[in-house]
């Protein structure tokens, strides 16, 4: 019977979280069994060309409600309330602090995200602080995230050590699955038009969105009259 408590990261910009976003960690949370998926919003990602669209106040907000109804499902507020880029190093240093093993961690990205990791802050030395789990998207298969980081394949680790979490070393973990093809880019081109993001985002994101007037939105894009309420407001 295994003891050691297993926790999922996924970290991102969220602007805003969606879809994509839960499918990712469900996926990673059924193919390794872990014991809980934490959520952990950035406050300013190194790797993002353009700055946040909405405040760090919103995005927290958002993600929360993302995964209100997720047993097994926490937020994080490390990343916001630490100043300056949000490296991936610092925050699995982060963890150490609070006590949990490298290899109770496994960091969760998508592969096209995996396949920039070798730009990454303290490569390749950040692959011995967590697991990485890295789950296909569309756009971007497995294989090929794998052969545009040469650096990784002695740490691949085969699909019979998934519930088992390794020999006591870290290693990297390829996870199949179907995640929808949404990004948060599209999403607030569809908030910016006025087109319904109902298929995008859970219905609590796509309210907080309308009420709060994120990304452009007006109070008719959800069929809203604009005298809804945001029970979380």
């Amino acid at each position: 019977m295994r003891t050691v408590r297993r926790i999922g990261v996924l970290g991102g910009t969220f602007d805003p979280i969606h879809f994509g976003h839960l499918d990712a960690a469900e996926a990673v949370r059924a193919a390794l069994e872990l014991d809980e998926v934490l959520f952990i919003p950035s406050h300013d990602p190194p790797h993002k060309t353009n700055s946040t669209e909405a405040s760090v106040h919103h995005r927290f907000a958002l993600a929360a409600l993302a995964i209100q109804d997720c047993p097994g499902y926490r937020l994080s507020d490390m990343e916001l309330l630490r100043q300056g880029a949000s490296y991936t190093v610092d925050t699995l240093r982060a963890l150490h602090a609070c006590g949990f093993a490298a290899t109770q961690i496994f960091f969760t990205l998508g592969a096209d995200a995996f396949a920039e990791i070798a730009s990454w802050r303290a490569f390749p030395q950040v692959l011995d602080l967590a697991h990485f789990a890295v789950v296909s998207r569309p756009g971007t298969t497995l294989d090929a995230a794998v052969a545009r980081v040469p650096e990784i394949g002695a740490r691949l680790r085969p699909e019979a050590e998934r519930g088992r979490g390794g020999n006591g070393t870290t290693g990297v973990y390829l996870v199949p699955a179907h995640t929808r093809d949404v990004s948060s880019t599209t999403i607030r081109a569809r908030v910016a038009a006025g087109q319904s993001i109902d298929d995008l985002v859970p219905a609590a994101v796509a309210r907080h969105i309308v009420v709060h007037h994120l990304y452009g939105a007006v109070d008719h894009l959800h069929g809203e009259e604009g005298n809804g309420s945001d029970p979380h407001n």
